[in-house]
């Protein structure tokens, strides 16, 4: 080769790489960080470039930590994130007061991959999670229940599910927008999926999507689930082959020993359990606390307190609930929350209401994975109604409840590290 063009292609070479200085680039997360949002976002590219990122867990409100290099402070600028240069002195003073405090270094070390669980088509009602993705910058791509029954899933390191009705009950909307046009359009793209699929039913169809989501778990997947999607995620898979759809939605009636047939040994979070099975009532079980379309049960949002964990002894929940405060206010969801006495024993509840009988944010692991289920739909919008406009995330950059999806997205990211117990 010539050895001019040899050297164009070593210095062309050299310029594709981030400039790197002296020191590291510290993003705090407490009270002075402007946009916590995209600060998660910015980490997020940090570990797509090949980089690692510490996640200084409990460091003024779960802080990071990366390698100063020109390319990754511009992003900072260009996001409005808030970051600090650290010199090595600086970086040693961390590392000893976390050494001797309530904190750890958690290493993220790649990108996730990441793949929402949406219809085809743009719903009535906005998802929080794409919303908070897309405002931080962070990539993701979209399936549904062809490409899950086609064993797409395994493509992806994290899964988020948010509104979708595993029971195939179309969330009991026929009870309050029979006749809507994007009703229509819903029960018609399920019914011809589930044809093409091979299922003569909708909730059939339904019920083995729950199923292969639940196997993509166990294989070593991590889920984060909300609002409706957490309740009947695990309905779906105690119910197995027990039809629970009501004549008004699918053409059979409910079977009448749904709820004997339930096995609690496929479920992923709750049991013993009791089914809604009045297709005139909005509810789907008494998993959800605050019954919000039960309107005899309805019970009033209030704050929920986010639990504080051991960071040396318990990373994995301390990390899912990073903040710069630790009380957040409540907000609806057609499941809003989830009541103690169906959570199973393995259950780690993440967040609670003091004093109410139901839990807000809960996790655990399935097999080699793991899931995490936040109660509600959108954390900056506490009563969202369908046909409403989108949260606009710009005027929420430093919202609490939003960080507490985004701590779940590098989840995945985070180098396990041996237990110390």
């Amino acid at each position: 080769m010539d050895f001019r063009k040899m050297t164009l292609i070593l210095v062309l070479a050299t310029l594709a790489l981030p400039c790197k200085s002296p020191g590291e680039v510290l993003v705090p997360m407490d009270l002075t960080q402007t946009d916590h949002l995209k600060a998660y976002g910015l980490a997020y590219k940090v570990l797509k470039s090949g980089l690692s990122v510490e996640w200084l867990l409990n460091y003024r409100g779960g802080s990071f930590l990366f390698e100063e290099h020109e390319a990754f402070v511009r992003q900072a600028r260009l996001m409005g994130v808030r970051y600090e240069t650290v010199g090595p002195e600086k970086v040693v003073s961390i590392h000893a007061l976390i050494e001797e405090e309530n904190m750890e270094v958690m290493l993220l070390e790649k990108a996730p991959r990441v793949a929402v669980y949406t219809p085809p088509n743009t719903s009535p009602w906005d998802d929080a999670v794409t919303l908070a993705l897309s405002y931080a910058e962070i990539d993701y791509e979209t399936l549904w229940d062809e490409e899950v029954i086609r064993g797409r899933l395994l493509e992806y390191d994290w899964l988020h599910l948010h509104h979708e009705d595993f029971t195939g009950q179309y969330s009991k909307f026929y009870n309050g927008y029979q006749g809507r046009e994007w009703l229509q359009e819903e029960v018609a793209r399920n019914q011809e999926v589930a044809g093409r699929l091979g299922f003569d039913k909708v909730w059939k169809l339904k019920h083995a999507v729950a199923s292969r989501i639940a196997d993509y778990v166990r294989q070593g997947g991590f889920l984060f689930a909300m609002c409706l999607a957490a309740e009947t995620l695990d309905i779906a898979l105690a119910a197995g082959n027990a039809d629970l759809v009501p004549e008004q939605a699918d053409g059979d009636p409910i079977a009448a020993d749904a709820q004997a047939r339930l096995d609690f040994s496929k479920t992923l979070a709750f049991e013993n359990f009791t089914l809604e099975l009045n297709p005139l009532v909005n509810s789907f079980s008494d998993i959800d606390g605050h019954q919000v379309n039960n309107p005899p049960k309805r019970q009033k949002l209030g704050y929920f307190q986010l639990f504080q964990f051991s960071a040396k002894y318990d990373p994995v929940p301390t990390l899912l609930t990073q903040n710069h405060t630790d009380f957040i206010k409540g907000f609806y969801g057609q499941s809003t929350s989830f009541t103690r006495h169906n959570l199973k024993d393995a259950v780690t509840v993440l967040a609670f209401e003091q004093g109410k009988p139901w839990v807000k944010y809960i996790h655990g692991n399935a097999g080699k994975g793991a899931w995490t289920f936040l109660g509600g739909h959108d954390p900056e919008d506490p009563e969202h109604r369908i046909g409403d406009s989108p949260t606009r995330l710009e005027l929420h950059k430093n919202s609490p409840g939003y960080r507490l999806i985004l701590n779940n997205l590098l989840f995945p990211a985070a180098k396990k590290k041996e237990l110390k117990t």
